[in-house]
């Protein structure tokens, strides 16, 4: 009797491991399909702001809006009109699963309070930074805000007292080389112009990403993570809306007229609105599957994984503006894309100890045999 008993013990203890073993790695391809996303989002994102009346605006009639409007007002309409359309998306997903209710009831909650302070940070300063330094030097900038991961660690130290070891200073110091890599295309006779003032506002987009990712990680840790990006992505289209746009509206010069002009024509404009539509849902799914990712996987671990953005990014610019789409500019130099899986490298570093993947896989053969 107790002999079979032990076989029973041993036989569920060897099916709850394949069971972790296989949600483990299911985890780790959904923090993987986070990064992709994220590097569709970047692409269609820009592909939209070439579009219709952002072709206008950008274009040949360039000349009746400033250049403050058009370097920074644009910007921020661009990532208001993504992170709305996102908002739409992931109302509709938890509409559709019966989770409406849950959204409003959590707002009023703590968690709920800081999802809100994690959009105020990530929404109005980090995504119009980061598309703003898009359109000023390109896909870059994306391994420049993939720094975003080294930022959070070294924050969460500053502010948490959470631990910096030398692995993770290690990582840290590949992410800043890797940085210094990119940033040194931007200097130079080749260089375009604006580009190295788009690189230093890619870092702002970074800087608050990484403090967004402290923030977020508190909230998220109490809350169904549909629940938590539903509150991230629909205070961030709003806030930037209602408040960013209006405000550089003000500071152009064309008051909250010109602000509300450009919305209606921003939302109005159908070749645009398409491909907003489009980066609006790999925009949902960019930062809702790193969230799920990181519960599955592990925050490290899904951290890492979907800091491959940094390559996935430029990839996929490269793919869709400018061999589909034949746009011009936006190949990248051997320098950048060495970079950029250099910087994927420091992510992985910093999120945890790389051997410990291969000590995972022996512990696993020697399980199986």
């Amino acid at each position: 009797m107790n002999e079979g008993g032990e076989v029973v013990n041993a036989s569920a203890i060897a099916a709850k491991k394949k069971l972790s073993a296989s949600f483990f790695k299911k985890g780790v391809f959904v923090a993987i399909l986070s990064g992709i996303c994220y590097g569709l989002y970047s692409a269609f994102l820009t592909l939209g702001m070439t579009k219709g009346v952002w072709a206008d605006w950008y274009g040949v009639n360039t000349a009746a809006l400033s250049v403050f409007v058009i370097t920074y007002l644009l910007g921020a309409l661009g990532s208001a009109v993504n992170d709305t359309c996102s908002a739409g998306w992931a109302l509709l997903n938890v509409s559709v699963k019966g989770k409406l209710g849950d959204f409003f009831r959590t707002i009023n909650t703590t968690p709920g309070r800081v999802m809100i302070l994690a959009a105020l940070i990530g929404g109005p300063i980090s995504s119009t930074a980061y598309v703003v330094g898009l359109q000023m030097a390109g896909s870059i900038v994306i391994p420049i805000s993939a720094l975003c991961p080294a930022i959070g660690a070294i924050l969460g130290r500053v502010l948490f007292k959470q631990e910096l070891n030398k692995r993770m200073i290690l990582g840290i110091a590949i992410c800043v080389i890797a940085s210094f890599m990119i940033g040194s295309t931007s200097v130079g006779g080749e260089a375009k112009e604006g580009m190295f003032l788009g690189i230093c506002i890619a870092f702002i987009a970074a800087l608050g990403w990484g403090f967004e990712g402290c923030v977020a990680g508190y909230g998220t840790s109490m809350i169904d993570y549909e629940i938590g990006i539903t509150i991230r992505q629909t205070i961030s289209g709003l806030s930037n809306l209602i408040i960013l746009v209006p405000i550089f509206g003000i500071i152009s010069g064309g008051g909250v007229g010109l602000s509300q002009d450009l919305i209606v024509q921003a939302f109005t404009s159908g070749p645009a609105m398409i491909f907003f539509v489009i980066s609006g849902f790999f925009a949902l799914y960019a930062y809702s599957l790193w969230y799920k990712g990181n519960s599955m996987c592990g925050a490290a671990l899904g951290m890492a994984c979907n800091g491959a953005f940094s390559f996935w990014g430029p990839f996929f610019c490269f793919i869709i503006l400018g061999v589909i789409c034949g746009i011009d500019g936006w190949s990248l130099p051997p320098i950048v894309w060495f970079a950029a899986v250099l910087m994927a490298l420091g992510i992985l570093v910093i999120a945890m100890n790389p051997l410990d993947l291969f000590r995972k896989r022996e512990d696993k053969l020697y399980e199986t045999t």
